[in-house]
């Protein structure tokens, strides 16, 4: 998000890290009895979790980035807006830029666009599914919460639900699998978990020290922060719909680049995408409703 993808893409770790800007409103916990067992709800929720992974693969769906590039004492100095259509082969996350600024994309723009899907495609297709595509860092809430350690559960209302929370903080020990898990690994935060769903209701995450990488080349700063938001769409399956980024990012011999990023992801349809391998080409075919 430099930008999750374009700023974000050019510190494409930094979707682990989205502003807490906001905290859950305080509520009176609701009446029960004990908190269930913490160790079967992290198994449940992280099944569900994964479950949820694959379901969204049958989905497209339009998100919307604005971000807003910050000097160094926190004053806007541009912004971005952009939209994209979303959608998954084999796994893997596939984005096509349909607009910028609040205008549509020229037809060189779009003939440059096709040209970055059709690639896109075909890097998936090449990829095993939980792998990442060259280039790319897979972020999931799943995990996250498999190079985590949890406290002080808690049960609360939110948005008229039960919900229990929970804090987090990385294990050092955990094994992680690509450098998202390894930023994780850093991080502490915060998990919203509906009780009557087990789904992740809301994640806060906020990098503890400095993560380096590319030999040191690149680092995301102390106090990189995300909020990511999911909810029960259609009455029918729990999918992300919001998220706020705030990053600070250094590169070797620059200064350095700080950026605010809302997300919002909407119009989720039943999709499903056909690559075909034809004259060299991969090409797309779909069918949403």
């Amino acid at each position: 998000m430099l930008p999750r993808r374009n700023l974000r893409r050019s510190v494409a770790l930094a979707l682990v890290f989205w502003p807490t800007l906001f905290a859950c409103a305080a509520q009176t916990p609701p009446p029960g009895g004990p908190l269930p067992s913490v160790p079967a709800i992290l198994a449940e929720v992280r099944a569900h979790q994964r479950q949820l992974d694959a379901i969204q693969e049958n989905y497209t769906y339009r998100e919307t980035d604005q971000t807003q590039i910050l000097s160094k004492k926190g004053k806007v100095e541009k912004t971005i807006s952009q939209e994209y259509q979303v959608f998954y082969v084999n796994s893997h996350e596939v984005r096509r830029l349909i607009a910028k600024n609040g205008h549509p994309l020229s037809a060189g723009q779009r003939r440059k666009q096709q040209k970055a899907v059709l690639k896109a495609v075909r890097d998936a297709q090449k990829t095993p599914p939980g792998q990442a595509p060259p280039g790319e860092t897979v972020v999931s809430v799943s995990g996250i919460l498999a190079v985590t350690r949890f406290s002080k559960p808690r049960r609360i209302l939110l948005d008229g639900r039960p919900t229990i929370v929970f804090d987090f903080s990385g294990d050092p020990h955990a094994k992680a699998h690509g450098t998202a898990e390894k930023v994780a690994r850093k991080a502490s935060g915060t998990v919203w978990i509906d009780e009557k769903k087990l789904e992740v209701r809301r994640m806060s995450v906020q990098l503890d020290s400095t993560y380096r990488a590319g030999f040191g080349l690149v680092s995301l700063g102390k106090g990189s922060n995300l909020v990511f938001n999911q909810k029960l769409v259609n009455h029918q399956l729990w999918l992300p719909t919001s998220a706020d980024v705030f990053i600070s990012a250094h590169a070797f011999g620059f200064i350095g680049a700080h950026a605010r990023v809302h997300v919002t992801d909407s119009d989720y349809k039943r999709f499903q995408a056909k690559a075909v391998q034809q004259a060299g080409a991969s090409l797309v075919t779909s069918n949403a409703h």
